[in-house]
Order: C-alpha cells, then sequence, then structure tokens
C-alpha cells in the first residue's frame, strides 16, 4: 500500500488542522492544496536509480520515505509563492516543519534526496555531494532528464561508470518500469500528444488499451499526478481512477 503519512499543519489551530500528505519527495499536499518545495526538484516517485554495488533501486520512494523522516510528525507550514508553471494544478510553496530555520527544501538538499535549482542550495548541494550523502553514494539522473526519458542525460553520483554507461542507462530508464505500490496509472511519453499540449497519454485500469501498453515509461498513483506531469487520458479511456 502507498505510503500516506499524515501530519498536522501549523497553520491553524488543533480544532480545524489541516490533513498533510507527503506525495513525493518534493510534493506535499496540505489539506486541498499541492505544494512542490521552492527551489528543490527531486526523484519523481517511479524514478529508479542505480545503488553503489551496482543494483536497481527504487530511489523515488527512498527520496520520498526521506522527507517523511526529516518532518517526523511535526507540523507543517507552507509559504503560498504562487502558481507551478512546470506542473499542472501545483502550488510553489516554501515549507517547513515545526521549528526549524531551514525550509524542507535545503534540508532535502542537504540529504542528497534532492538537488537545487539555480543556486538556491547551491552551498548545500556541494556539501552532498562530496559527503556522498543520499542519491549521491550511487548513480541517477536528473529528476528532469528522467522525466523527459532522456538516456543521453549526464550521469551523476559516485558509483556512476564511463565504462558501464550504456549498462546503467539500460537501469536507469528500464523497458519496462515496475511500478511503485499502489500506483496503477501507465503512461507513456508520446509525440502525438504534442498536439494538444502534453507530453504523452496515461491509461488506468478499464482502459481498452491498458493492458497491451507493456512498455510505460511512468507510473502514476493518480489522474491528478498524471495531468500535473503533463499527460493526457487516451481518448478511447472513459473510466475514472482515483484523484
Amino acid at each position: 500500500m502507498r505510503l500516506l503519512v499524515v501530519l498536522f499543519s501549523l497553520l491553524v489551530t488543533p480544532a480545524f488542522a489541516i490533513e498533510t500528505v507527503v506525495k513525493d519527495a518534493a510534493t506535499i499536499r496540505l489539506g486541498d492544496t499541492t505544494y512542490r518545495l521552492a527551489g528543490i526538484d527531486a526523484p519523481e516517485l517511479d524514478q529508479r536509480c542505480v545503488n553503489s554495488f551496482a543494483d536497481p533501486v527504487a530511489c523515488g520512494v527512498e527520496a520520498r520515505d526521506a522527507l517523511v523522516k526529516r518532518i517526523g510528525g511535526r507540523g507543517v507550514s507552507c509559504r503560498d509563492l504562487g502558481p507551478d508553471t512546470a506542473f499542472k494544478g501545483r502550488r510553489i510553496g516554501a515549507c517547513v516543519a515545526g521549528g526549524d530555520a531551514a525550509s524542507l527544501a535545503e534540508a532535502m538538499v542537504a540529504d542528497g534526496y534532492a538537488l537545487s535549482t539555480a543556486q538556491d542550495f547551491a552551498a548545500q548541494q556541494a556539501d552532498a555531494k562530496a559527503q556522498r550523502k543520499g542519491l549521491w553514494k550511487g548513480c541517477f539522473v536528473a529528476p528532469k532528464d528522467f522525466r523527459n526519458w532522456t538516456t543521453t542525460a549526464p550521469l551523476l553520483g559516485a558509483a556512476c561508470r564511463d565504462d558501464k554507461r550504456a549498462e546503467t542507462t539500460a537501469l536507469l530508464f528500464p523497458p519496462e518500469p515496475p511500478a511503485p505500490d499502489g500506483c496503477s496509472v501507465k503512461a507513456k511519453i508520446a509525440k502525438r500528444a504534442r498536439l494538444t499540449g502534453n507530453v504523452g497519454v496515461y491509461q488506468l485500469r478499464g482502459c481498452p488499451s491498458y493492458a497491451s501498453l507493456t512498455k510505460p515509461n511512468r507510473w502514476f498513483c493518480s489522474e491528478d499526478d498524471a495531468r500535473a506531469a503533463g499527460f493526457r487520458k487516451a481518448f478511447n479511456c472513459r473510466v475514472s481512477g482515483p484523484r
């Protein structure tokens, strides 16, 4: 079962506490609002990496769990910085847990489970890389390169080897990627979807072509997550899935 960690927000009094759900390593939902943590990019929930033993690992799940651990059952509050232009229906938030001085975004970069965008947390990223924390002890591609399925993307991390690039790339971009627990929405990057301003098409259980889509690029836990990432529902699919 997909892990949903429920916390309490400091934005309101306990009598009207807002449910908080950690969706992935850079995304949390406070009540009805979903925030992407400002200043970072982190592995998608279905992203794969390679560990220091050259074995594939579900680093997207590991990074999500690192955010859960970082929050540690404390209240979370977010300052709304406006709409997210990259993920549909999301907001950008500067979010903190408890009385921490550092934001969750900064902490995730410092722990090695997220990349800094621009120069926001460049020093923390350099330190995490030098100390081989989190993702940096293995081998991975930047989340944006995973989302775009860029198989020629630079390999990052201490365990990357130039002489094993082909083998590593095959592990990072598997032809039949496994689905994270509780995530059954299949998605395929498709050029034809660009005609409607999307990056690909998704299929739900019960869609006519669900079973025949044997090599999806992505897995999502809900239609909302698939749409936020820029995918549209297959035209021949009329069923509705979890939001």
